[in-house]
């Protein structure tokens, strides 16, 4: 695994929370989709696009399922008829792997980072949620060509110590 240690800044965001199946994530999308294309407060083409994941699809009850879909943004929103609303993704350090391709396999990625880097690495999680930067959308290519930073926010100073 090629995971880099970066420091993220702090970055001002338009979010839409998702609150449903996650089979139901793209529905959340379009109307995220139509609210940028609507306001123009964070164009596609100039902004970032983010994704926060609170909890693993797999072992949540699928009507509990919490996602919010993001975009960067200069200024606050205003209130709107798409709720999306203005929030902040903190600044820390974080671990950051490249994924490529599909993101049904994102999954398998995000494992390896927690069961197999993590526990080996000397870091500590900080506790805020896991989160992606969407590098390519898929607007734009082909499945197969998406590219996506997995960001899994550390504790700044304290690193594990092993004893020897």
């Amino acid at each position: 695994m090629d995971i880099k240690i970066v420091n993220f800044e702090k970055t001002k965001v338009a979010v839409l929370e998702h609150r449903a199946p996650p089979d139901r994530v793209f529905e959340s999308v379009s109307k995220f989709i139509e609210w940028r294309n609507h306001s123009r407060l964070s164009p596609v083409k100039s902004s970032k696009t983010f994704g926060i994941i609170y909890d693993n699809p797999e072992t949540t009850p699928s009507d509990e399922f919490r996602f919010d879909i993001c975009g960067s943004v200069l200024k606050d929103v205003p209130e709107n008829q798409y709720s999306v609303f203005t929030s902040l993704i903190p600044a820390g350090r974080c671990a950051v792997l490249r994924h490529n391709g599909s993101l049904d396999n994102v999954g398998k990625s995000i494992c390896s980072m927690y069961a197999d880097w993590l526990p080996n690495s000397g870091k500590e999680l900080r506790y805020s949620p896991c989160f992606f930067h969407y590098i390519t959308l898929i607007t734009d290519v082909e499945e197969h060509d998406l590219k996506t930073d997995i960001y899994m926010p550390l504790e700044t100073n304290h690193e594990r110590h092993t004893l020897l």
